[in-house]
């Protein structure tokens, strides 16, 4: 298992500005993350992973929004059923981070990443950091730029 000494270390190989932060306590959910940093629940940074047979999809998204399958179904010419939610020991092998952690770079395998658009709308974000009680502070163009991942809206319109 990968952990925040090992995000740092790829941080610094690959010269990324950004900075991890130890939390006293586990944020454990986007608005337990949000109180212990002081900010709004929209500059939380989740990182859902998804499969579609063999293919590793990391969708990065903001705060509470919940992440529409449907748009990364079209995205990739799929069923809607075809994407699925990766389960923890997935989302381990393919990270190297546990579910609750996972950065938007530095994974065990290769992934393919896409980005929600609300992201880029804040200067600063707050990823997942390599443990339950570390947070990655960066700014969005930074994660973009490091993971060249393709932005596509991947909330669920509001109705």
């Amino acid at each position: 298992m990968l952990t925040p000494e090992d995000l740092q270390a790829f941080m610094e190989r690959h010269n990324i500005p950004g900075e991890i932060l130890f939390l006293e306590q586990p944020t454990l959910t986007v608005n337990d993350a949000a109180r212990a940093l002081g900010v709004a629940p929209e500059q939380i940074v989740k990182s859902v992973l998804f499969t579609i047979k063999d293919l590793r999809v990391l969708a990065l998204t903001s705060g509470t929004q919940l992440i529409d399958r449907r748009a990364i179904a079209a995205h990739l010419g799929v069923g809607r059923k075809r994407v699925r939610l990766a389960p923890p020991p997935v989302v381990l092998e393919a990270t190297g981070y546990p579910v609750g952690s996972v950065p938007p770079f530095g994974h065990a395998t290769p992934l393919t990443l896409l980005i929600d658009p609300g992201v880029l709308e804040h200067p600063l974000v707050f990823a997942g950091g390599g443990a339950h009680n570390a947070m990655l502070r960066i700014t969005p163009t930074e994660i973009v730029r490091v993971t060249q991942a393709e932005t596509l809206p991947l909330h669920q319109p509001k109705a």
